[in-house]
């Protein structure tokens, strides 16, 4: 009699807490497969992990030696999903973009299943359902949750340590963090923002140590290749500068004058700040930065916007909210269209397939642009790449590598018609003797037939001089 009363309503409470668990990650579901297609569109990033991703393993083995170390893992993965799918390196269109993309979708779901349980644990359950439904609609996520690439894997490797860290599960920790970090190197910099909760405990540290140790042979690896992977980047620009202030406003503004658990605020406010912030710091000696490099630090924000928005009560605690939710419906309307990202290799071969001749010449200025139509090799397979020496396979390489100057000027002199592949005009050209004599003999010996604008990039049809129909 004089035990505790029963729980009022427990089947009711049971059915509340699984609709809170379940919402956030069925949300970012929802949002990642709506549009995943894209309008058949894949973007030149996307290009690269669909045709390495369609080389053997021994083949992916060979590149990693080479370039790209740092996306290893996550190429050997794709590779297995396309293997399982069966589409074939010119099945694009047939259900490929589909498969290329379903790992991030899944990966988005599961990292917003993770900032709720970590926001249940340190807030609450409904603070924990609201930061993961943020979190899952957060714009860069959605986007990065509909692209073939790495970055929504990193981000639920690095949530759902930071869960396990909670939990002082410390094995299970290091092996997680270290999956993330093995995915993408710069996974390593949320140990830094996960030093600040836990330093003071042996098993962190441990964790910590075994997982710096044990991502040294791929850090030495990428060290050797960083100019070669990262020399296309600058020091940080103002954009990026103002970017990361925005965030840093945002989380002030959620954690004034202590408007958030102490315990979340030790979680959130060093995973949102410390990442992006390391990074850019690194970036001005370094040019290290990409935003979506540190992806997964928007799970800090998500934390802090969820536990604030919980103790909300009454219509003008929402307003602002309610103010962003019509641009962030705008901006994810616009994510799911081809003009959302860089180009469009698939809009760049149907330019081609429907301009040149079987046997044109065709020239990629600069020589990375050939990742415009490696991703379809149907169209590729039909064309002289005059410029080539070893492909991207036979060279362990990304783009393959091209012959010396001198030989790209005869095959150019030899050539009555040219295909031309570039960037949009304005922009900055590479300065390599390679590039420029492509450029030097097109204006010399060549005149310009035709131009074709397509988003990011521009299809030039050259004959020699005075032969254009």
């Amino acid at each position: 009699m004089g035990g505790a009363p029963l729980p009022r309503n427990p089947p009711e409470d049971r059915i509340r807490t699984a609709v809170r668990l379940a919402l956030p990650p069925l949300l970012a579901l929802v949002l990642g497969l709506w549009g995943l297609g894209r309008g058949g569109s894949m973007w030149r990033d996307e290009s690269v992990t669909w045709q390495v991703a369609h080389r053997p393993p021994s083949g992916l083995w060979e590149l990693a030696g080479q370039v790209d170390a740092v996306h290893g893992l996550y190429y050997l993965l794709v590779h297995a999903v396309l293997r399982i799918a069966g589409t074939g390196p010119d099945a694009a269109l047939d259900g490929g973009l589909w498969a290329l993309r379903l790992p991030s979708v899944a990966a988005t779901a599961l990292a917003a299943a993770g900032v709720a349980a970590v926001g249940r644990r340190l807030a609450g359950e409904r603070a924990g359902m609201i930061a993961g439904a943020v979190y899952a609609v957060l714009p860069p996520v959605q986007a990065y949750a509909q692209e073939g690439r790495s970055y929504a894997l990193v981000a639920a490797a690095v949530v759902w340590a930071t869960y396990l860290m909670l939990r002082e599960r410390w094995a299970a920790y290091g092996a997680v963090m270290l999956l993330g970090c093995w995915l993408h190197e710069f996974a390593v910099l949320a140990l830094a923002a996960h030093a600040v909760t836990a330093r003071r405990s042996p098993g962190w540290r441990r964790s910590a140590c075994a997982v710096l140790a044990l991502l040294l042979p791929l850090a030495a690896v990428s060290a050797r290749q960083a100019e070669q992977q990262l020399g296309w980047l600058g020091r940080p620009k103002w954009h990026d500068w103002a970017a990361y202030a925005v965030v840093v406003a945002a989380v002030w503004l959620l954690a004034r004058r202590g408007a958030l658990p102490d315990r979340l605020a030790r979680v959130a406010v060093p995973l949102a700040l410390m990442p992006p912030g390391l990074l850019l710091a690194v970036s001005l000696v370094h040019p290290w930065y990409v935003d979506r490099y540190v992806l997964y630090s928007l799970a800090g924000l998500a934390l802090a916007a969820g536990a604030r928005l919980a103790n909300a009560r009454g219509r003008r605690r929402w307003a602002p909210a309610a103010v962003l939710l019509v641009p962030a419906v705008c901006w994810s309307v616009w994510l799911r269209t081809p003009e959302s990202r860089k180009d469009d290799a698939l809009a760049v071969a149907a330019a081609v397939r429907e301009q040149a001749r079987p046997g044109d010449p065709v020239l990629f200025m600069p020589a990375r642009r050939r990742e415009w139509l490696l991703s379809s090799p149907g169209v590729y397979g039909t064309l002289d790449d005059l410029a080539l020496e070893r492909t991207p396979a036979a060279s362990a390489s990304l783009w393959g590598t091209e012959l010396p100057p001198d030989e790209i000027r005869a095959r150019l002199l030899a050539s009555p018609r040219v295909v031309a592949l570039t960037d949009p005009e304005g922009q900055p050209l590479d300065p390599y003797p390679r590039e420029a004599v492509k450029r030097e003999v097109l204006a010399t010996h060549f005149d310009v037939c035709s131009v074709t604008s397509l988003h990011g990039a521009r299809l030039t049809i050259h004959a020699r001089r005075g032969t254009c129909p």
